[in-house]
């Protein structure tokens, strides 16, 4: 699939298209890129939806180099994507990191956005203690040593390409500036999509893997997420780690298609 890139103030973004239907675009989490969705794609695909998926700035194709990774304005690289396809309003999906800056993109362009996705969302800052946070700054400084961490995140199922893809992963962040924005993403920034969440009008789906490593309690994280929206429910996939369009595609394409009936019909 070739590339497509929408130009915005500080670099470009680059996303790809498949399938035909309303809009459905995704965005990864910190270090990943848009191949993170490589088993989720053709299934809603199937399912008769047009899927972007999107390299946030910094990752992938995207340009580095940014002078913020900040998930406000990730979001609006979404939004100009949406824009770019002339394809809204769109359900925006954000995996990790990525899921505040679907909160951002709603808010800030609700005529563009039908709804929401936040799969894997951090309510609040882990705390963690010395030794975590030292391990923390050296996973985030280097590649291989994010590509050991990334494989703990498929604590029990793990697609049969798992190896493959993450050896493209951590060759991809050892470019140049690569790291940088795989700290960006995460950097502490105000205000804190939770601020923006009551805002969104639109209805919102949180999903969260029930083996989901980076949360000690992945119910209680999940339910706490939902509690921020105006209209919400939370959805847990069985066993699935913190990429369950990785590792439960089948089970997180069946609870995305139900919720996109509903913003369908919206």
């Amino acid at each position: 699939m070739t590339n497509s890139f929408v130009e915005r103030d500080g670099g470009r973004i680059a996303y790809e298209v498949h399938g035909q239907g309303p809009l459905v675009v995704l965005s990864h989490g910190m270090g990943e890129n848009r191949h993170s969705y490589r088993h989720l794609i053709p299934l809603l695909v199937a399912a008769g939806y047009r899927v972007a998926s999107v390299d946030v700035r910094g990752h992938g194709d995207s340009s580095a180099g940014w002078p913020t990774y900040a998930p406000a304005e990730v979001g609006g690289d979404l939004l100009a994507v949406v824009r770019d396809l002339d394809g809204g309003p769109a359900t925006l999906v954000g995996n990790s990191s990525s899921a505040a800056a679907v909160v951002f993109a709603a808010t800030d362009a609700p005529e563009l956005v039908t709804g929401i996705v936040l799969v894997g969302a951090f309510v609040a800052q882990p705390k963690l203690n010395p030794f975590m946070r030292l391990a923390v700054a050296a996973v985030v400084r280097s590649p291989r040593l994010f590509g050991m961490f990334h494989r703990t995140l498929f604590p029990v199922h793990r697609p049969a390409d798992d190896a493959a893809y993450r050896r493209e992963l951590v060759a991809a962040l050892r470019r140049p500036g690569r790291m940088v924005p795989v700290r960006g993403v995460i950097a502490p920034t105000e205000p804190h999509w939770t601020a923006r969440a009551p805002q969104v009008r639109q209805p919102v789906l949180v999903l969260m893997g029930t083996k989901d490593p980076d949360f000690p309690d992945p119910a209680a994280e999940a339910r706490a997420a939902r509690r921020l929206f105006q209209v919400a429910e939370a959805r847990m996939l069985t066993d699935a780690g913190h990429y369950p369009h990785a590792d439960r595609p089948e089970a997180m394409t069946a609870e995305l298609v139900d919720f996109l009936a509903v913003t369908d019909r919206g």
